[in-house]
């Protein structure tokens, strides 16, 4: 048990000390390049269109998995 909260606490302060590094980056310098909204919308929609037609291959691949055979 004790192990197991030494790491804890480890791991928080780990992550606080990222966190205030962070924050103290971000009012240095405002405008770091973040990703807009229309970049991550773009991303979305291209992972989403990708999805789909993959899962209509498969689905076509499983109806004629049959058919296909002797190709």
């Amino acid at each position: 048990m004790k192990y197991t909260a030494a790491r804890t606490f480890r791991a928080v302060r780990w992550l606080s000390m990222r966190v205030e590094e962070r924050l103290t980056e971000a009012s240095r310098r405002p405008d770091r390049g973040d990703v807009s909204i229309t970049t991550v919308i773009i991303w979305v929609a291209a992972v989403t269109g990708a999805l789909v037609i993959a899962g209509t291959i498969a689905a076509v691949i499983a109806k004629y998995n049959g058919s296909l055979n002797g190709i």
